[in-house]
């Protein structure tokens, strides 16, 4: 065993999802284990190592070792996200004790996409992914789900997911073009720095197939960058749709999520079979996920962020419209439907 830990046997570790399955190492085919509590968890934006307090020691277990204590699994289920669409603030309204917790992009899954990338040797890969998701859908509470956001920048897993899974359900949650664009556009040049990386990943995912060679991309502007990976991702949806049909997968558009929380947060709860009475859902809406800003973590409306979204696309007005233009365009020629099928039903 690689292990151990003064702190707690196995088993206690293996069964107590307190415990996160924060890496993965295929080159000795193990998982590290940080201690994270349910209060870590609301309190950081991601569970990532920049946002999870320091000094946290991994326990590292052997993922064979790890899999023999391993408990019953919770229901599972996926927040699959285009970025820059309160794919975070929906993660946090999942955290409800004896309902459901919801796990905000974990890097064990970074990992594993990371590791295909590299044209990685070793253990099965879906071996290994079958057990991620087995770790990380240990139930924090009695009659809990899980309820799983990874990051975007897994989305070359998401499919394998849903297959892993056959009674798991998704949202595929994305922000509508021109907020996406006027989103990017905003953070400045970490915004535009990112998409490329985004594009960069899509691109070793082979899941862009739009005509573009790699010459092109560098004639693209930022925000055309952000518009190819929009489309991307778009396309990606649309394929799950197709693929795994309207009962397991449903869209989801920011503007809903944030106008409409109710009615949303009822729809995901009927989708993800989660019985929900009416006060817990107005204790869900008016707790912290929809009124305090899940990065800053300060006092922050609907409508706050919708002045801020307006503000956005009036000062890059110009910007934002030529490129969502080109975008259509793109789109038509490609004969992508722009338009989002299995809609959650929010009615």
């Amino acid at each position: 065993m690689l292990i151990p830990t003064k702190s707690a046997p196995l088993a206690t570790i293996v069964r107590d999802a307190n415990w996160l399955p924060h890496r993965y190492d295929p080159d000795h085919d193990a998982v590290h284990f940080l201690p994270v509590s349910r209060a870590m968890h609301r309190a950081a934006t991601f569970i990532t190592d920049e946002h999870l307090p320091p000094g946290l020691d991994p326990t590292i277990l052997r993922r064979t070792e790890a899999m023999g204590s391993v408990p019953a699994a919770a229901p599972l289920h996926f927040v699959f996200h285009s970025a820059f669409c309160c794919s975070t603030m929906l993660a946090r309204a999942f955290d409800r004790p004896g309902w459901a917790m919801g796990l905000k992009e974990p890097v064990i899954l970074n990992d594993i996409i990371g590791w295909r990338r590299r044209g990685g040797r070793g253990p099965d890969m879906a071996s290994v992914l079958d057990d991620a998701l087995t770790l990380l859908a240990r139930p924090f509470g009695t009659g809990e789900a899980v309820i799983v956001k990874p990051s975007n920048a897994v989305h070359g897993l998401a499919a394998a997911m849903l297959a892993l899974r056959p009674d798991s359900r998704a949202v595929l949650l994305y922000a509508p073009l021109r907020t996406y664009l006027a989103s990017v556009a905003k953070k400045g040049m970490d915004g535009r720095l990112w998409v490329r990386v985004l594009l960069l990943g899509l691109i070793d995912d082979k899941l862009i197939d739009l005509g573009f060679t790699p010459r092109d991309y560098l004639g693209l502007s930022d925000l055309q960058v952000a518009a190819v990976g929009w489309l991307a991702q778009h396309m990606l949806f649309l394929a799950m749709i197709e693929r795994f049909g309207a009962g397991r997968v449903r869209t989801l558009d920011s503007e809903t999520l944030t106008t409409r929380p109710a009615d949303t947060m009822r729809a995901l709860s009927k989708l993800f079979r989660l019985p929900l009475s009416d006060a817990a859902l107005q204790a869900i809406v008016a707790g912290p996920a929809f009124t305090r800003h899940s990065k800053l973590d300060a006092a922050f409306d609907m409508s706050a962020r919708a002045q801020e979204d307006r503000a956005a696309q009036a000062m890059h007005a110009d910007e934002i419209e030529k490129v969502a233009q080109w975008t259509e365009a793109v789109a038509r020629t490609f004969k992508v439907p722009m338009g989002s099928p299995a809609t959650l039903d929010t009615r």
